[in-house]
């Protein structure tokens, strides 16, 4: 598998509003694959593989392109970057963080820490205190001077490196340059099977702050059939019952029947379940009983589509450990693949 294009996807920062050097990357990967590419006003990349023959249903797949992130919102006397945060974090997972922060001048390596004392000085009950977001400040060594560098507006994005860890990925920014990954390698994959259809694929923005670019680009494309590309919950770890696991490393794609923003289609699930099993797919049901993602803004642009999720179990989703198996991964490569050439 083509492990180093996702591992220049995990570390090429773009939080929502700021894809554009994902973006370009993506565009310099899929030369040659697509018949027609464009950007539009939101910031999405929209690649079409024309159909032979007329009148052929139109299959889009959204993969959206942002991370979690922060945008500087504040630089105090001291210059100390103060953010918001775009995308949902849990608080206790930021402590002692190294951040890159992307500037129009430069991207500046910094670290995130809450205020407060450090454990020398601190009381028993003060480290039993979780800081919310808006605690937490941006360090970037430069004192004062940062306001010459740093403006209201700039991106920061966690700064850790992609791992290969035995059958796993571990990184950053997995949800959702999976997506990215799968959306590429399952269209050169395919080859010129599936001209039967016309095959969009969507590289959407602004993604974790509501499905943004996804809503704006299937009501442009219009699809018949949407597949929403994406990660989702593995909670197969200690601490959690296994009723809450949602997916478990090494069974193979999530074939995502449910969550707060769409119910996928039942003849959808069922032929990609069939098809799985036909091809010696491995893929688990997956449903959510929170959260969201693209495939719901195909199923509702304009006069509304059929929609179904591909997923990839992720651990430790929404930090820096995010981890992926690639068994997995690559079910999910394979079952996109196969779906697409049976048109």
């Amino acid at each position: 598998m083509n492990t180093d294009l996702l591992k220049r996807l995990c570390e090429t920062p773009g939080v929502p509003g700021r894809e554009d050097r994902v973006r370009d990357l993506i565009t310099s990967e899929i030369a040659g694959l697509f018949d027609r590419t464009e950007v539009d006003p939101m910031g999405n990349l929209l690649c079409r593989r024309d159909a032979t023959a007329p009148d052929a249903p139109r299959i889009m797949l959204l993969c959206h392109m942002d991370e979690i992130g922060f945008l500087v919102s504040h630089i105090d006397d001291k210059g100390y970057l103060w953010v918001q945060p775009v995308g949902g974090f849990d608080p206790r997972n930021l402590f002692s963080r190294r951040v890159l922060v992307c500037t129009e001048s430069g991207d500046l390596k910094a670290v995130m820490n809450p205020g407060g004392k450090p454990i020398h000085i601190s009381s028993a009950e003060d480290r039993k205190k979780v800081p919310e977001i808006g605690d937490f400040f941006i360090d970037t060594g430069l004192g004062e001077a940062a306001k010459e560098y740093v403006q209201i507006g700039d991106y920061v994005v966690m700064d850790e490196p992609f791992l290969e860890m035995g059958d796993s990925f571990v990184s950053k920014a997995l949800d959702n340059r999976v997506a990215c990954w799968l959306g590429i390698e399952a269209i050169r994959a395919l080859g010129e099977a599936g001209r039967g259809a016309e095959i969009h694929v969507a590289f959407t923005c602004q993604e974790e702050v509501g499905l943004r670019g996804a809503r704006t680009a299937a009501f442009k494309v219009r699809p018949d059939i949407g597949l929403g590309i994406d990660t989702t919950l593995a909670c197969d770890t200690p601490g959690i019952d296994d009723k809450f696991a949602t997916t478990r490393h090494g069974k193979g794609f999530g074939l995502h029947v449910r969550d707060s923003s769409f119910i996928a289609d039942t003849a959808l699930v069922r032929d990609i379940a069939a098809l799985a099993e036909a091809n010696d797919i491995p893929y688990q049901r997956t449903m959510l009983a929170a959260g969201g993602q693209d495939g719901a803004a195909a199923q509702q642009a304009a006069a509304g589509a059929r929609a179904v999720g591909i997923v990839v179990g992720t651990r430790y989703i929404h930090t820096v450990t995010e981890m992926v198996n690639k068994t997995d991964i690559i079910a999910a490569r394979d079952i996109i693949t196969a779906y697409l050439k049976t048109f």
